[in-house]
C-alpha cells in the first residue's frame, strides 16, 4: 500500500495567551503564516488558527472526493465551490473542535438536486478528513445545484 506524508512546521514564542507563532506548510505552497491564540478565539487579524487549517483541508478533500465520486458515476462535475465552517467551543476541558460545515454548490450535467446532495452525502462520509474527524465532530454537508 502507497503512503504519502506531508508535514508542517510551526515556531512559537512565549505564552498560550500572549505568545505568537508563524506556520510553515513544508510544501512551500504559502509563506509563513502567523497564527495565535487570539487568532482561534476572538479575530483572526489577518492570522490563521489550526481551525482554519482544518476547514481548509476538509474543503479541499471532500471537493476531491466529490468530483472523484461523479466522475465514477459517469457525471464529472464542471466545477464545484465548497467552503468549509469549522467551529470549536471552550469550555471546562478547554478548546474543543465540535462541528464542520461544509457547504458545496455546484454544476454537473446530468444530474438533478436530490442525486447531487445523495453524491454529496457520500463524499462527506467518505472522504479521509471527514473519516478522521467522524465520531470527534459533527460534520453537515448542504450541497446546491446550479
Amino acid at each position: 500500500m502507497a503512503r504519502t506524508e506531508r508535514s508542517a512546521e510551526v515556531e512559537w514564542k512565549g505564552t498560550l495567551t500572549g505568545g505568537q507563532g508563524l506556520l510553515w506548510l513544508k510544501s512551500g505552497a504559502a509563506g509563513w503564516l502567523p497564527v495565535t491564540w487570539a487568532s482561534r478565539i476572538d479575530r483572526s487579524d489577518g492570522r490563521t488558527s489550526p481551525e482554519e487549517l482544518i476547514a481548509a483541508a476538509h474543503a479541499s478533500c471532500f471537493s476531491m472526493a466529490f468530483s472523484h465520486g461523479l466522475t465514477q458515476a459517469g457525471t464529472p462535475p464542471e466545477y464545484l465551490h465548497t467552503a468549509a465552517a469549522c467551529a470549536a467551543e471552550h469550555g471546562e476541558a478547554g478548546l474543543r473542535v465540535v462541528s464542520v460545515e461544509l457547504t458545496v454548490r455546484g454544476k454537473v450535467h446530468g444530474l438533478d438536486a436530490e442525486a447531487f446532495a445523495t453524491a454529496a452525502e457520500a463524499a462527506k462520509e467518505n472522504c479521509p478528513i471527514s473519516q478522521l474527524l467522524k465520531g470527534n465532530a459533527e460534520i453537515s454537508v448542504t450541497a446546491t445545484l446550479e
